[in-house]
C-alpha cells in the first residue's frame, strides 16, 4: 500500500509550533503504532501516546524499544504510552501541545464525541497551549463514494477498496479486502477490514472549538498554510488555548 505521509504531519506540527511557541510536553491522541510519536520523542520532546487499542500500543512500545535510544528515553520519562479513550483522556498535569493526526477524529461518529474530545483537550492544555488535528473535508467523503472502487496491485500485496456512503450523515464505511503474498509459493492470505468515518462541517467544528474555550482557531488545507476551501481533502485545525 502507499505510504502514509508521516513526514508531512511532522512538518506541519513543527511549523505550527514555530509560529505559536515550541512545546516541551506533547500528547498524541490516537497514536496507533507510534509512527508520529516516536520521531517526536527522538527529536527531544516529552510525548505521551494515547490510544484505545492495547494491540496498537504494544506494537508502539516494541518499535520504541528497538530504536537506539528507546530504552534510555523510556527510563528518563520522555515517552509514556497510555490506553485511554480520546473522548475522556486525562493526565495528572497539563501539557504544552496536543496533536491528533491521520484523520483519527474522523472516526468519532457522533457530534457529542467530537465535543467531548475538544472539551477534554482544552482542559488538558496549559494556557497558551495548542491543539493540532486533521479530519476529512465533507467533500472528500463524497469523492470516495463517487470514485470507488479503488484497486492497488503490487507483487507482494494487493487490495480492493469499496465504500458505502450515508449521505445524510456524511458518514462512509470503507471495506478493504487485502491480499498478502506468502513468502513461499504463489499463495496469498486474505484479510478483511472495515473502517467507518464521518466528516463534519468546517464551520460547525470552528464553533465547537470556540465553545470549548479555544481563543484562536484557524483551519488550513492539505498540510499547507492556506485557508481551507471546498476543494481541500484534509482540513487542518490549529486551536490555541
Amino acid at each position: 500500500m502507499e505510504d502514509m505521509p508521516y513526514p508531512d504531519w511532522l512538518r506541519f506540527a513543527r511549523q505550527a509550533w514555530e509560529k505559536h511557541g515550541m512545546p516541551k510536553s506533547v500528547v498524541e491522541l490516537g497514536c496507533g503504532t507510534g509512527s508520529i510519536t516516536i520521531p517526536l520523542v527522538n527529536s527531544g520532546f516529552e510525548v505521551t501516546g494515547i490510544d484505545l487499542s492495547a494491540d496498537m500500543l504494544s506494537v508502539a512500545r516494541n518499535k520504541m524499544e528497538a530504536t537506539p535510544q528507546g530504552n534510555r528515553l523510556f527510563r528518563e520519562g520522555s515517552i509514556r504510552w497510555l490506553q485511554q479513550d480520546m473522548r475522556e483522556w486525562v493526565l495528572h498535569e497539563p501539557v504544552d501541545a496536543v496533536i491528533s493526526f491521520c484523520d483519527c477524529m474522523s472516526y468519532l461518529l457522533e457530534e457529542k464525541d467530537i465535543i467531548s474530545t475538544l472539551v477534554r483537550t482544552y482542559e488538558g492544555l496549559k494556557p497558551g497551549g495548542i491543539f493540532l488535528f486533521d479530519v476529512h473535508h465533507p467533500n472528500t467523503i463524497i469523492r470516495y463514494d463517487e470514485e470507488q472502487p479503488f484497486v492497488w496491485d503490487e507483487k507482494s500485496v494487493s487490495y480492493i477498496w469499496t465504500c458505502d456512503l450515508d449521505a445524510a450523515r456524511c458518514e462512509i464505511e470503507h471495506h478493504l479486502s487485502i491480499f498478502v503474498k506468502e513468502e513461499q509459493g504463489n499463495l496469498y492470505q486474505r484479510f478483511e477490514e472495515v473502517h467507518v468515518q464521518r466528516a463534519y462541517d468546517p464551520e460547525w467544528m470552528k464553533v465547537e472549538l470556540i465553545k470549548a474555550g479555544f481563543r484562536d482557531v484557524k483551519c488550513y488545507a492539505d498540510f499547507e498554510w492556506v485557508e481551507a476551501e471546498d476543494d481541500a481533502q484534509r482540513l487542518f485545525y490549529v486551536a490555541v488555548k
